[in-house]
């Protein structure tokens, strides 16, 4: 896979210095490298990129301000030389935040992080316009409609995949494995052990999701999403 970045930072050295990184990166392709966000939004518009290493600190427009305006398809590497921006930078849902100097070990773990992320991506839209899979049962592929799932649960090294007409496929499979796969938040981790079909859940009751008998856990660690999915689909 090659993702297409562009380097934003109105220090020309650090900007070489990314560049020099970007350049001998092999899924990197640098489209370009620019002085400031004003000087990169007309081009960025007609030509955009997947991935930007945006400076923060830069006079006209910051980085931050310039994050707020990118499709959300536009992933962020921030690059700063000041610590106290980290909690802005991940309140624009940043990748990665690295700080100045930065080394290429450093560069490279934040271009992973974005290989990681654009992977999963693709196969999650490869799963949601198929609308299927397939998984390992009893020796054999069963195909599995992502609309006929329930929810999943996770057993050790098996899963347990419930579907809408009560049939229970047990597969060799970890949870990981399918939250990465299938496409978010249309499916939902609401606890270690289950991940949820959203748009099936009849109710929520006390912080469990109804299924006619079956109570789903939703645990502190996955609450806040779980919350969210839930308040941009209730009317008020």
């Amino acid at each position: 896979m090659t993702i297409h970045c562009a380097i934003i930072d109105d220090e020309p050295l650090a900007a070489g210095l990314l560049k020099s990184y970007a350049e001998k990166t092999p899924f990197l392709h640098l489209v370009g490298t620019y002085g400031s966000a004003l000087e990169a939004m007309k081009e960025l518009r007609e030509h955009p990129v997947q991935l930007l290493f945006l400076d923060i600190q830069m006079p006209e427009l910051s980085g931050i301000e310039f994050a707020k305006v990118l499709p959300p398809e536009t992933k962020i590497v921030f690059t700063t030389a000041f610590q106290q921006y980290a909690i802005e930078g991940y309140k624009v849902n940043a990748l990665d935040y690295l700080l100045k100097p930065i080394s290429y070990e450093d560069f490279m773990k934040a271009a992973n992080k974005a290989l990681d992320w654009f992977t999963v991506s693709q196969k999650q839209q490869i799963y949601a316009e198929d609308r299927f899979m397939f998984v390992k049962s009893d020796y054999k592929l069963v195909r599995v409609s992502l609309d006929d799932i329930l929810y999943i649960e996770g057993l050790k090294d098996y899963v347990r995949i419930y579907l809408a007409d009560g049939q229970k496929i047990m597969s060799l499979m970890n949870m990981k494995k399918l939250e990465d796969y299938l496409p978010c938040p249309e499916f939902l981790r609401t606890h270690r052990s289950y991940i949820v079909h959203m748009t099936k859940a009849q109710s929520v009751d006390r912080f469990r999701i109804v299924f006619g008998d079956e109570y789903i856990p939703i645990s502190d660690s996955y609450k806040e999403d779980v919350q969210q999915f839930f308040e941009q689909h209730t009317l008020s």
